[in-house]
């Protein structure tokens, strides 16, 4: 009998997270154009210097991932090469 190999499949974490970073940023645009149209009026609307916060936030955390992702699978790739 022949031997089958196969690859395990990849995670889609990854491909989810970056899309979800693309969409984000999309959000975050949006979101610093409207606070920029509302404190330029006559009356500003403080409170709305704090609605672009939460999709920075969401940005910094997922870019933070896919900026550490290669180096996790390194490390990953390496510590299997020991066993």
């Amino acid at each position: 009998m022949s031997e089958v190999t196969t690859t395990p499949p990849r995670s889609a974490w990854p491909r989810w997270i970056r899309q979800s970073h693309r969409w984000i940023s999309v959000a975050f645009v949006l979101s610093v154009i409207a606070t920029s149209i509302a404190l330029a009026q006559a009356e500003p609307i403080m409170w709305m210097s704090y609605v672009p916060l939460f999709p920075l936030l969401l940005l910094f955390l997922t870019g933070t991932y896919l900026f550490a992702l290669p180096y996790f699978a390194k490390w990953h790739r390496r510590g299997k090469g020991a066993n």
